[in-house]
């Protein structure tokens, strides 16, 4: 009788400590679910200080600096339409060339050549900024958020509380294999990323600055470090983002060949 009381009383324990261990690994199930909306959320707040809309036309001026003296500037037109971009080139001395981003693909259209050429997302465009640097606008698409913790970021002698976000590239093919990302933990407004090549190894670092386009908050510049350059910058400018949608066609590779799309 002694015995079978016993092991009812070890059997109502070990139900209890089940249970207690069950709901231990509900909560931090449940921790950690919220911890990652938490996470998608703010990611996709700092996407939406660079770009706020699946359509629209970004007026993009990027500016090579030698210590503090430009050599060299650019301007582009891109159209975004969901995981598609469409780059204009407005410059004199690229006048007519185009850039199509069709998901992690790209294509290069020449005047007067009935052939896109293939290209990759690291392909220089002028001083650190390369295709894809002004091409992929958004980080949630692409990326998975691996980790995230506090952190405290100095830039310009002003001291920011930060969430670090280290994102992983969801292709192979994407620009960047991983980047280490600091948001305001204030208002989420993206301040600075690191980014990593498929080595591992770090390819720049990039800060961001607020301004204000169309009457709202935004990134207006990402400033590009070369860190075995330190002399040199690279400056992209974000002089205007107005909601625009194009036709399907436009970005098509073979109907960009026989278009010359002036207008745009």
């Amino acid at each position: 009788m002694c015995n079978r009381y016993l092991l009812i009383k070890l059997g109502r324990r070990v139900l209890l400590l089940g249970l207690i261990w069950l709901g231990l690994l509900f909560s931090m199930q449940t921790s950690a679910a919220t911890e990652q909306l938490d996470a998608d959320t703010m990611l996709q707040a700092a996407d939406n200080y660079r770009l706020g809309s699946d359509q629209a036309r970004v007026v993009t001026e990027v500016s090579e600096y030698q210590q503090q003296t430009l050599l060299n500037q650019r301007r582009y037109h891109v159209y975004i339409n969901g995981n598609n971009s469409l780059v204009m080139f407005k410059s004199a001395a690229e006048l007519g060339q185009k850039m199509l981003m069709l998901g992690q693909q790209y294509w290069l259209i020449m005047p007067r050549s009935s052939r896109p050429i293939r290209i990759t997302p690291m392909q220089k465009l002028l001083g650190q900024a390369s295709i894809g640097d002004i091409a992929t606008l958004t980080w949630h698409r692409d990326y998975d958020i691996t980790a995230i913790s506090a952190a405290e970021l100095m830039i310009d002698g002003k001291q920011y509380a930060c969430q670090q976000l280290t994102l992983n590239a969801k292709a192979d093919s994407n620009s960047y294999q991983r980047i280490t990302l600091w948001i305001n933990q204030q208002d989420n407004f993206p301040l600075q990323a690191a980014f990593y090549l498929t080595s591992g190894k770090l390819a720049k670092m990039a800060q961001f600055t607020a301004g204000e386009l169309n009457g709202e908050r935004r990134v207006v510049t990402m400033r590009l470090h070369d860190k075995l350059q330190p002399q040199k910058l690279t400056e992209v400018r974000y002089l205007d983002i107005s909601q625009q949608a194009l036709p399907a066609s436009y970005f098509n590779p073979a109907f960009l060949t026989r278009t010359a799309l002036e207008q745009l």
